[in-house]
């Protein structure tokens, strides 16, 4: 089996460490290790590096191969413009179809934690294993739900079909994304329902094809991609081709229009955080809800259900502290509740013309 990492978002809802130009997924959120290190560290040596491709932009090139120099440099794919995750997913997939068409692939994210390491390995390689035999041929891998998430997709499960251990196969239903809270509590309330991790696995083939009957001028559009895939002309036709690509999301072009047959979902618990935003990423690492998370330099007293993080070498001291978020960097220090984490990104965005636009 291939697998795709990709790793081409900005993540403004954690500045000010991620940035434009340094995204999450390249910097030492948590511990030592960028999350995309990380990432593909959960995956060695049950995959071997040959069979690993990172997805990026090309802006971040040089940041990425430097972090993974055990990746063969062929197996790095390179967006010469940002074009949403669907226009992503595609350039892969026909890419890969040339090479390896009936072979399974999985599509994985940079930016998320995962603590269940082996039960993570082992349902990749259970959805292998239904898209080789063609008892599937499309398997999403959810996670169990530990609250009621808004900020992620739900999958609604149907019929269980088999189970190894703790994880456990169903028929697909539908995929509902980012409910509001009334459905979020809805679905934790029942157990027919898991997060949608954005994780899959297919072939490529079914993914082109899927391409060509639901979004046919992209399909179109990375077939000429294709063809001049592994020639001289290759950079010059994705320089063309790619930027006139229509930005859409994977769900949109995708999954919303997809018919439940030979669908499957995997159900388990990966200890899967998707530590997009500062308050999620409190959430991932604490072990109560009035435990505090902190990094760096840093002493609270009295204080709970906070996260501070400092990346510099002076001192954060925190008294009194109830429910908030305190993020120092070398030039920018966030203070807020966890409830105003969502207008974070919001107040990046409103950078742009300032003369703070390049803290953005």
């Amino acid at each position: 089996m291939k697998i795709v990492v990709f790793a081409g978002g900005v993540g403004t809802r954690l500045w000010p460490l991620s940035r434009k130009n340094t995204p999450k997924q390249f910097g030492k959120i948590i511990g030592e290790k960028s999350t995309l290190q990380e990432t593909v560290d959960r995956l060695l040596p049950e995959f071997a590096a040959e069979d690993i491709y990172i997805a990026t932009g090309s802006k971040y090139k040089e940041t990425v191969m430097a972090q993974l120099p055990t990746i063969p440099r062929e197996n790095f794919f390179f967006e010469p413009t940002m074009r949403d995750v669907g226009p992503a997913i595609g350039l892969v997939a026909f890419l890969l179809d040339k090479k390896f068409s009936d072979e399974p692939v999985a599509i994985l994210w940079s930016d998320h934690l995962v603590k269940n390491v082996d039960e993570f390995r082992k349902v990749l390689r259970m959805a292998e294993g239904e898209v080789v035999s063609g008892d599937s041929k499309f398997v999403f891998i959810g996670q169990k739900p530990r609250f009621a998430n808004q900020n992620c997709g739900w999958i609604e499960l149907g019929e269980k079909i088999g189970d190894e251990n703790q994880a456990e196969i169903y028929s697909f239903k539908r995929l509902c994304y980012r409910p509001k809270l009334e459905e979020a509590e809805e679905f934790f309330a029942n157990n027919r329902y898991v997060w949608n991790l954005g994780y899959f696995v297919t072939t490529p083939q079914y993914l082109v094809n899927l391409f060509k009957a639901y979004v046919p001028d992209m399909f179109e559009a990375l077939d000429l991609v294709k063809s001049s895939f592994d020639t001289q002309e290759f950079q010059g036709v994705l320089n063309e081709v790619y930027p006139t690509l229509e930005k859409i999301s994977f769900d949109d072009a995708i999954l919303v229009r997809l018919a439940p047959d030979r669908l499957t979902v995997i159900s388990t618990d990966l200890g899967w955080s998707d530590v997009g935003a500062w308050d999620a990423l409190k959430e991932a690492l604490s072990g109560t809800d009035d435990e505090n998370v902190t990094k760096g330099n840093v002493e609270l007293k009295d204080s709970r259900d906070s996260l501070v993080f400092n990346y510099t070498g002076k001192l954060i001291v925190g008294i009194d502290l109830s429910e908030m978020i305190i993020v120092e960097t070398e030039d920018v220090i966030l203070v807020c509740p966890k409830s105003s984490v969502p207008k974070v990104k919001k107040f990046v965005e409103g950078l742009t013309g300032t003369p703070h636009e390049h803290l953005a």
